[in-house]
């Protein structure tokens, strides 16, 4: 049923309280066209709005959001080494994560307790600790929101890079996913080179997907503040990639910087916690919003915020960074 005046306050993990025109949940495809339906009939923009763990509202939305609320985890396919498993794009990430290593098949162990929904995923590329939801992902399912016609994006047609996919650049508002497809080692040996990762496993019985999923968690849970609990999206922004030269220039002014490889040949990684911390913002309040104590890249809404207060001060680290170190940080978070 659709509704109208919504408030999103609850949909998104800011806890930021705008709202929109139309707003519908959708349990079965058939609802979803009929959505998209008659957002096209009324010549209404559509949102797609899956776990609000990635959106930053600044201001109500005059459109219809369509909420997937597609249920379903189940095996598709087993090999003698890799599995298949089909979840759908309403099931909740995490819910997914502890489903397959409950089983103990491997792929999806280091990105536990991310926030947001299966349907979410692809189009982020969500990653974190040395993993992204690309390099697991078989194929992508979903319809386009003009046409309502069908789709089938294999891994390869996704263009998965670092936070981005096709779905967040050629084809950003133009297709709603329905289901995703994952391939899974069923004798997983899990990358555990990347942070803390293997100081962390010293605590845990064994190297299992398992132990590893309890040691991200633990190393999250440490770094993150809870969204039920403080208004805020997790990283906010990108680690910026830059050439090799301006990563050396920095790191003889900063010896104790971190540099990771890069896609492309001649570029590096920087974790942008580090240049937002020595740009002077870490622990820094400004009224209703701030930044997290512990992890930099992490603004926080504080009851009450709006989202063009969080946008501002987003804005105002990036003018830092950028004075400081010639580095133009980029959003992580959809901006609305």
């Amino acid at each position: 049923m659709i509704q109208t005046h919504q408030s999103l306050k609850q949909y998104n993990t800011f806890g930021i309280d705008h709202s929109s025109r139309y707003f519908v949940k959708a349990s079965s495809a058939a609802e979803i066209k009929e959505a998209l339906r008659e957002a096209r009939r009324m010549e209404l923009p559509v949102l797609v709005l899956g776990g609000g763990s990635n959106i930053l509202f600044t201001q109500d939305f005059d459109g219809m959001v369509v909420k997937p609320e597609l249920l379903g985890i189940e095996l598709t396919d087993r090999q003698s080494d890799r599995i298949t498993v089909a979840a759908g794009a309403g099931v909740v990430w995490d819910d997914l994560v502890v489903w397959c290593v409950d089983r103990g098949w491997g792929g999806l162990e280091n990105l536990s307790h991310i926030p947001g929904t299966v349907g979410a995923a692809p189009v982020q590329n969500i990653g974190a600790y040395g993993a992204e939801v690309g390099d697991a992902i078989d194929r992508v399912e979903g319809i386009y929101i003009d046409t309502l016609e069908p789709f089938v994006f294999l891994a390869a047609d996704c263009a998965f890079g670092y936070r981005s996919s096709i779905f967040k650049t050629e084809l950003k508002g133009r297709i709603l996913i329905t289901r995703v497809f994952f391939s899974l080692s069923a004798h997983p040996q899990s990358n555990t080179d990347y942070g803390r990762i293997e100081q962390e496993l010293q605590n845990q019985p064994d190297k299992s997907v398992h132990s590893v999923r309890q040691a991200i968690i633990a190393i999250r849970s440490q770094k993150l503040p809870d969204p039920a609990k403080i208004g805020n999206a997790g990283s906010f922004f990108k680690n910026p990639v830059v050439t090799e030269s301006l990563a050396s220039q920095i790191r003889a002014d900063y010896p104790q910087i971190p540099l990771y490889p890069a896609d492309v040949s001649g570029y590096c990684k920087l974790p942008a916690a580090f240049l937002i911390e020595k740009a002077g913002w870490k622990g820094v309040r400004r009224g209703r919003v701030g930044v997290h104590t512990d992890q930099p890249l992490v603004l926080l809404a504080y009851e009450g915020a709006k989202g063009q207060e969080v946008l501002d001060l987003s804005l105002l680290i990036c003018e830092s960074v950028q004075e400081k170190f010639g580095i133009l940080l980029e959003p992580e978070v959809n901006i609305l």
